[in-house]
């Protein structure tokens, strides 16, 4: 006891009952101690492994330069690394994904295609995929326009008939939004002049070399800053929400996409813009994707939005208030619902609504798996006699099938 009695308080004799108060207060600070450190490691470590990893648009765009500032959060608060893999088409930024080489998506619409297994996610090696949402971009700029070089003439949607538009190898997405947006002027891609190129900026590139007149893109993307800057100059395509049949034409090709006014782009006035958006960047993962990881992702964007919101163009739209979860075509993961439930934006007609998309990939899944035993063997039968079956099996059930024009 002396010497227990020296540790406490050196050179002071105390009575028996002095030092065991002593002994229980240090015991009491101890465990609060560690207690809060526990918190804190829970909040900040357990959910993550030191490194996790996101596919994105190629550098230099807007879903790519978000990442990196969600990125640079995950580091500051946490200790955690934010490894963002440039994909530069649809298939490799969800094949990364479904390999399990990144932990979630950050992409655009090609997250839709590869649930519905259509365009390129039509063939033996895709079909349906369990594709699971985490949160939806929706900002004051916009998904996917058309960025024109003001020499090219176009004063009106319609005028775009025979002028040179970008099409991109491997990104049926993007392919497929300006399929949506020419119909708007009852346009296809026959009435156009298509110019093949390999990567989102390889269409930058068309455009500023003269090989092409426009490309699509996010209203904010930072290559059309290039174009803008180049002796062509820059001009973006506006679409009058006022010509309804004109919209539906466009929504009856993509259901997603909704009439928005964009705000944020060069050359964009500060009154704003008519065109289309949807979710860009959507982040997703899998079913089979951790529900912790999820829960920690959704909640990490969520609580820390106003550190990120300024520090990449467009990140404002990820806001809570523009989750569109009663709208959404594509069913939420149990990780991300968790988080929503537990700060009460989860309502019953969002859940009403994520049933009904689950249903649909239960039916996509159905009939893929019907469908593959007694399926052709050549790559186009495959693909024509997949897309048959599919709208066949969604109509059935009285389903959209997003058929025209794919």
């Amino acid at each position: 006891m002396n010497l227990l009695q020296a540790f406490l308080c050196p050179g002071i004799l105390l009575n028996r009952q002095t030092v065991f108060c002593r002994i229980f207060s240090l015991v009491i600070c101890m465990l609060l101690i560690m207690s809060v450190q526990g918190l804190f490691a829970a909040e900040k470590n357990i959910q993550f492994p030191k490194t996790i990893a996101w596919s994105a648009y190629p550098t230099g765009t807007g879903g790519y330069s978000q990442a990196v500032a969600i990125g640079n959060i995950l580091q500051r608060q946490y200790g955690v690394n934010l490894r963002v893999i440039p994909g530069r088409n649809d298939v490799s930024r969800l094949a990364t994904l479904r390999a399990d080489r990144v932990h979630f998506s950050a992409g655009g619409s090609e997250s839709v295609y590869a649930q519905e297994g259509i365009l390129n996610f039509a063939s033996k090696i895709w079909g349906p995929q369990p594709i699971r949402a985490l949160m939806s971009n929706f900002s004051d700029s916009c998904s996917f326009t058309f960025a024109m070089a003001s020499d090219a003439g176009v004063a009106k949607i319609s005028d775009i008939r025979g002028k040179r538009v970008t099409w991109v190898q491997g990104a049926p997405s993007l392919n497929n939004a300006t399929a949506a947006l020419l119909s708007y002027a009852n346009l296809t891609w026959d009435d156009v002049v298509a110019v093949e190129v390999g990567g989102y900026n390889a269409s930058i590139d068309a455009v500023l070399n003269n090989r092409a007149d426009m490309a699509g893109g996010a209203c904010n993307s930072p290559p059309f800053l290039r174009i803008e800057a180049s002796p062509r100059g820059l001009t973006f395509a506006q679409f009058s929400h006022a010509d309804l049949e004109a919209v539906q034409r466009v929504r009856e090709r993509l259901p997603w996409y909704v009439p928005h006014i964009a705000f944020e782009g060069p050359t964009i006035p500060e009154e704003g813009i008519e065109v289309f958006t949807s979710a860009y960047p959507f982040l997703v993962a899998l079913e089979k994707s951790d529900e912790a990881m999820v829960y920690s992702m959704v909640k990490i964007m969520h609580t820390h939005f106003d550190e990120y919101k300024d520090n990449a163009p467009g990140a404002g739209g990820w806001i809570l208030d523009r989750q569109k979860f009663e709208q959404a075509f594509v069913p939420f993961h149990e990780g991300a619902i968790r988080y929503y439930k537990e700060i009460g934006a989860w309502t019953d007609r969002a859940d009403e609504n994520n049933q009904r998309n689950l249903y649909r990939q239960s039916i996509l899944r159905e009939a893929w798996n019907e469908f593959l035993p007694s399926a052709p063997d050549g790559y186009q039968e495959f693909e024509e006699a997949w897309t048959k079956y599919r709208e066949q099996a969604l109509a059935k059930v009285n389903l959209i099938t997003l058929g025209q024009g794919l």
